[in-house]
């Protein structure tokens, strides 16, 4: 944690307020720096601002619950500019508030519990996002050495409700893991190993929403974990 998050007094998170939302539904409709500096005093105030102590008390019970995952209130969030250098949507703001914490603080650590805060829709999510390739081959081969290690990570998910995401998966099996098992196969494709939840309108209106992205990064730990197993035998 750094000395500046240390020093600065945060209120705690007492959720989302309308406001929060009404910024987001402007900002899609004015989509230019005039506006944005205009209204940037409602950004600070009912997003930047309660998202940092979202981040903030997340991590302390995040600690207390001893899950190995932290976020630093001010470098855990993501940019609300869009990257637009080589994308053909050339609209700067994004229309939605993210935040991500890993093990070491760094958002693009692998294993990840991330935020999305979103009037279209908000949820909560862990695992591991478009890993780089080294990083999904080892998790791949970890599954291939570890079949009933990983079993117990689907049986875990399973009894908490959770199951991965399949919307981003190979047609194929990745060259030398031909000889996989059908049901191996189907995760091995796939090229994120992720879970998550939805959030309502009312979740992110209270306080309460840390409790429940504690809880999702509770009952994906047995995930988080193989995917870190794997990449620390790999490495070593």
């Amino acid at each position: 944690m750094s000395k500046t998050a240390q020093l600065i007094p945060r209120s705690p998170f007492e959720g989302f307020r309308p406001e929060s939302m009404a910024f987001f539904r402007d900002l899609d409709n004015n989509q230019n720096k005039e506006w944005f500096a205009a209204n940037k005093p409602r950004y600070e105030q009912f997003v930047r601002g309660p998202l940092q102590s979202l981040v903030a008390d997340v991590s302390s019970q995040l600690k207390k619950a001893r899950l190995p995952l932290y976020g630093d209130p001010h470098r855990a969030l993501f940019r609300i500019n869009r990257d637009i250098r080589f994308s053909k949507d050339k609209r700067p703001y994004q229309t939605h508030a993210s935040a991500a914490l890993t093990r070491d603080g760094e958002k693009h650590s692998p294993g990840v519990l991330y935020i999305h805060i979103d009037p279209t829709g908000s949820f909560v999510a862990a695992g591991f996002y478009c890993p780089e390739p080294p990083t999904l081959l080892a998790m791949r081969q970890g599954l291939v050495a570890q079949p009933a290690g990983w079993g117990k990570v689907e049986l875990a998910l399973l009894k908490a409700d959770l199951s991965l995401m399949s919307d981003d998966t190979l047609v194929r099996v990745p060259r030398g893991f031909e000889d996989a098992s059908p049901k191996l196969a189907e995760v091995i494709k796939l090229k994120s190993w992720v879970v998550r939840r939805e959030l309502s309108a009312a979740d992110i209106s209270r306080p309460s929403l840390v409790d429940q992205i504690v809880a999702l990064a509770r009952d994906s730990k047995p995930l988080l974990n193989f995917g870190w197993d794997a990449l620390e035998f790999i490495s070593g």
